[in-house]
């Protein structure tokens, strides 16, 4: 993380990185100082409304993050960033996206958390979007337009208003995960599943965190067992409603090479699913995709 004060005092001259957050409600005009050799650019955590004209200016930039800000409209003036391949406008509140506003080089497009209605026909130029969480939106359609993105690879459009999913996006030959629960169309009845108090449980250490949210070890005096315990993060992740997701979980069958659920959490303030403990010597395949992978994990 880089400090206003740093950029001030041009102690960031050359910087391929920068990253502030500190409730800006502009954006500081020194940040042109870098336009030569900025390639990351990440505002996120601010107060930020609109981006100034100049972005052009900033020709090497590659990625850049503007979460949980204030945006209501999506700014047009980046579309001369010919070199932008990542843009993350995750959690703002954006309700407005005109046509042919975006660089054609984009791989990986963030609008979770958002007030959209509906996508301009333009997305469907991007041809080279293999990522494009949807999540948390009110989508009620997909332009037929998107069919010509032929290298999209990941697609989330769940907690929508989608009355249907297009057939022609099962037609798309890259696609490998498409998340679409909380939809109109996706409505499924939650299974019945053992409740356990949360209060009763011992949580220790963090095992590890995703998207959604973070688990942990804990013991079960009622199942007088270790366990894992999946906390969500909140009511929206990346993939939707998180109740849909603890929905999923509990929906399947056990089987040998997958890990059981034991319970949820009964607790008015947490959401939450107990897994089975699984032994020491498993391991991870992979790790989260890199800005290089986009998408496939590493």
């Amino acid at each position: 993380m880089n400090t206003l004060q740093e950029l001030q005092e041009g102690k960031l001259k050359g910087a391929r990185r920068l990253q502030l957050s500190e409730n800006l409600s502009s954006f500081p005009k020194e940040i042109f100082e870098l336009a030569d050799s900025l390639e990351i650019l990440d505002l996120s955590n601010n107060q930020l409304s609109i981006l100034p004209k100049e972005m052009s200016r900033f020709t090497k930039l590659k990625i850049a993050f503007f979460s949980n800000n204030n945006f209501t409209v999506f700014p047009n003036v980046l579309k001369e960033c010919s070199q932008l391949s990542m843009l993350g406008f995750k959690a703002n509140k954006i309700d407005t996206f005109e046509e042919d506003i975006l660089p054609l080089n984009i791989r990986w497009l963030i609008l979770t958390d958002n007030r959209l209605r509906k996508l301009p026909n333009s997305i469907g130029k991007l041809t080279k979007l293999q990522k494009f969480p949807l999540a948390g939106n009110k989508l009620q359609s997909l332009p037929e337009t998107m069919q010509a993105c032929s290298n999209l690879e990941l697609l989330r459009v769940s907690a929508n208003r989608l009355e249907e999913i297009p057939s022609w996006l099962l037609e798309l030959p890259k696609l490998a995960w498409l998340a679409f629960s909380g939809n109109p169309c996706s409505h499924a009845k939650p299974k019945e599943c053992k409740e356990i108090e949360y209060k009763s449980l011992h949580v220790a250490h963090l095992l590890g965190e995703g998207a959604s949210g973070e688990i942990y070890k804990a013991y079960s005096q009622e199942l007088q067992s270790d366990v894992a315990l999946k906390l969500f993060k909140g009511a929206i992740t990346s993939d939707g409603y998180a109740e849909d997701e603890m929905h999923a979980y509990l929906g399947v069958d056990e089987h040998p090479n997958l890990i059981k659920v034991v319970a949820k959490v009964k607790d008015e303030d947490k959401l939450g699913v107990l897994f089975e403990y699984i032994p020491h010597n498993f391991v991870n395949l992979g790790n989260p995709p890199n800005f290089e992978t986009c998408t496939k994990d590493t």
